[in-house]
């Protein structure tokens, strides 16, 4: 279980503070957070469970929460960016996921693009951005992690092997210090989308975070079905890829390692 009142007291000085929304069984905590942004809803309003019943990742995929295992949370950023940096924010969460990994359970993440949470070739965790615009800017935008944190046991049939931060680390990982350290780090990552260097920094720095954005022999699946070798990210957060047609960029699908 989580402590509220320490929780909060941990976040204090930050955009979190005072806006932390708990609940023990949920649907998903990226609805909670889009039905309270249409309920006028502050900046920096967090919403997360200890279980999600109808979780999800990107695409519509159902996202495995069980009660107690892991950390599901969504954030809700209302920030007066550039319509075109909105494609930068899934990094951005994933900079800040590896960070908060990193600090809690002293691990390194793979970022596999465009939402994935490896250690190793196994998955801990993915993230899932939604948004709504009004007139051409971004009203708000949620960005939902979740991090297998204490499962043991996983479905046989997953595209990518899964993993949890307690088999990894060999010990129990505690949710609430890594829920305060996500937190802490997704407020200061996301403040560079406010830098006009941002799509220049924020893509080079995921591309350095990750084995799969620069180099590396894969299979794209999805509507741009190809195969290739990436060559890192354009300015868009985009996934290029060398290809024996040219270079593709890649702005929706998922990525395997491509046949040798």
């Amino acid at each position: 279980m989580f402590e509220l009142a320490s929780l909060d007291s941990a976040l204090a000085g930050t955009m979190f503070a005072g806006k932390l929304h708990y609940q023990a069984s949920t649907g998903s905590t990226n609805n909670d957070a889009k039905v309270a942004a249409s309920n006028a809803a502050p900046h920096g309003s967090v919403f997360f469970a200890d279980e999600q019943t109808a979780g999800r990742g990107r695409g519509d995929h159902a996202w495995h929460s069980a009660a107690g295992e892991g950390l599901y949370v969504s954030v809700l950023l209302r920030m007066q960016i550039p319509l075109a940096r909105l494609t930068l924010l899934p990094l951005v969460a994933g900079l800040a996921s590896a960070e908060a990994i990193r600090e809690a359970a002293g691990l390194a993440v793979d970022l596999r693009w465009p939402n994935d949470l490896l250690i190793g070739p196994r998955k801990t965790g993915g993230i899932l951005v939604e948004s709504h615009t009004e007139g051409g800017a971004v009203a708000f935008a949620v960005a939902g992690i979740g991090i297998n944190v204490h499962q043991r046991i996983f479905a046989p049939d997953l595209a990518t092997p899964a993993t949890s931060l307690d088999l990894e680390a060999e010990q129990r990982i505690g949710r609430q210090p890594l829920l305060i350290a996500l937190l802490k780090s997704l407020e200061t990552e996301s403040s560079a989308l406010l830098d006009p260097a941002a799509p220049f920094a924020i893509p080079r720095r995921a591309e350095q975070a990750s084995t799969w954005m620069r180099g590396r022999r894969v299979e794209v699946h999805g509507p741009q079905a190809c195969s290739g070798i990436t060559d890192g990210l354009d300015e868009y957060g985009f996934l290029r890829v060398r290809t024996a047609a040219g270079l593709v960029t890649v702005r929706t699908g998922g990525l395997r390692d491509g046949l040798i």
